[in-house]
């Protein structure tokens, strides 16, 4: 790959390896290498401009779960390394609560959570970054509540007046990255897939998800089979069914070896007008920011179908933003 180190086998060898690398072999300062020195990294909580953020983040995080695996289940990645590569990169993280920090003190409990991360690299380095975490599985493993652990974060940081606003496009910041994907026909079929459903076609899951389907949605919720699939989806959009959905990002993939692939980053910007996944409607302007990724294959031939699908949002983003807007 031009511009990245020779060690590196490919796109996906880079991106999982340097993640070991910071994360399990402690290569902290290595930050100082990977990481862009005034790279954009947004989360549903908040966005953090430069690499120094970054390095304190993660010594924050060790030191609260000194432990912490981070298991590559998949890279989606489109671009080249000339022009530079967007990584949509899936993890499973198991972790101890060993230290105090921003979940409170020390429990000693066991965590197992997914992540979800677009990266875009260039010359060896990463330069912006979209990172979701299931905080919902996360705060649920430590034995409290979504919405009670939001409540909790605005009152520690001050009050509703004076909180940390979580992402919007209000408070997003411009990066170096101005791609939208690749036109492979697996993203094409994906993003067609969730437009109709965020139009309230909901048939098409019977049509296009196989009848086994495998489900991994927020708060560490496994499902099998259809029902959960309609229920995730129909629980999201029912709450802000007027919020404008966007595809930010769109890639597929046909890679040797693996299924048929696809991963989108999307968003819900828009009031919470409706009964849904959260609760009575209060009217608050909310932005959800979403990463999915889908493999597609067949079962019986000549009939492809979704057979497994993984999405996550911060659940306790978004009802940050609901009780910032009820003071």
């Amino acid at each position: 790959m031009q511009g990245f180190d020779p060690k590196f086998v490919d796109f996906p060898d880079y991106i999982i390896g340097i993640t070991k690398e910071i994360w399990e072999d402690r290569g902290i300062a290595t930050l100082h290498e990977y990481y862009a020195k005034d790279i954009v990294v947004r989360s549903p909580a908040s966005v953090v401009i430069g690499n120094d953020g970054v390095i304190a983040a993660t010594m924050a995080t060790l030191a609260e779960f000194p432990d912490r695996t981070l298991l590559g289940e998949d890279v989606i990645w489109s671009g080249t390394s000339e022009t530079g590569m967007l990584s949509s990169h899936r993890l499973l993280s198991t972790a101890t609560h060993l230290g105090d920090g921003v979940y409170g003190k020390a429990s000693g409990r066991k965590l197992v959570y997914r992540i979800l991360a677009d990266c875009h690299a260039r010359n060896n380095a990463i330069d912006d970054e979209w990172l979701i975490r299931d905080q919902g599985a996360i705060v649920r493993q430590m034995g409290l509540d979504p919405k009670e652990y939001a409540a909790a974060m605005i009152a520690r940081e001050g009050g509703p007046e004076v909180a940390a606003r979580p992402l919007s496009p209000e408070t997003d910041r411009r990066g170096p990255y101005t791609g939208q994907g690749n036109d492979n026909a697996w993203g094409e079929r994906y993003a067609d897939i969730i437009r109709r459903i965020m139009t309230a076609d909901m048939a098409v899951i019977e049509r296009d998800y196989d009848r086994a389907v495998h489900s991994e949605y927020p708060g560490g919720v496994t499902g099998h089979g259809r029902g959960p699939v309609d229920r995730f989806w129909m629980g999201l959009r029912a709450s802000f069914p007027n919020a404008e959905f966007t595809i930010h990002h769109q890639i597929g993939r046909d890679d040797p070896m693996m299924p048929p692939r696809a991963a989108l980053r999307w968003s819900l910007w828009g009031k919470h007008d409706g009964w849904g996944a959260f609760g009575a409607p209060t009217g608050a302007q909310v932005y959800v920011l979403g990463i999915s990724h889908a493999e597609f294959g067949a079962l019986i031939g000549g009939q492809p179908q979704l057979r497994r699908e993984y999405t996550l949002y911060d659940e306790t983003a978004v009802w940050k933003q609901i009780l910032m807007h009820a003071g």
